[in-house]
C-alpha cells in the first residue's frame, strides 16, 4: 500500500510540471471573451494541484483504516485528468 501511494504521488508530482505550462496556456481561453464555459474550464485547470494535494493527504490518512477508500481517493486526480482530456478532445 505504501509503495502504491508513493509511486502514484511521485507521478502526480511530476505531472505538475506540464500542468504549469497548461495552466499558463489556459489563460488564453479568455481571448474570445469571458463566458461561463471559459471560466469553468479555467477553474477546473487551476484547481488540479489543490485536488492532488488534498487527495494525497487524505489517502495517507486513510491507508491504515480503510485501504480501498484510500486507493479510490488517491486515484481521483486520474479521473480529473481523464475528464479534462475528454473535454479537450470532444469540444
Amino acid at each position: 500500500m505504501k509503495l502504491f501511494l508513493l509511486i502514484s504521488q511521485i507521478i502526480y508530482a511530476l505531472g505538475l510540471l506540464p500542468w504549469l505550462f497548461i495552466w499558463g496556456m489556459s489563460v488564453m481561453v479568455f481571448d474570445a471573451g469571458v463566458y461561463l464555459g471559459n471560466t469553468l474550464f479555467f477553474i477546473a485547470i487551476s484547481a488540479y494541484p489543490i485536488a492532488v494535494i488534498g487527495c494525497s493527504i487524505t489517502a495517507w490518512l486513510l491507508r491504515l483504516r480503510r485501504r480501498r477508500t484510500a486507493i479510490f481517493v488517491n486515484l481521483l486526480p486520474v479521473l480529473w485528468i481523464l475528464g479534462i482530456g475528454l473535454l479537450l478532445v470532444f469540444s
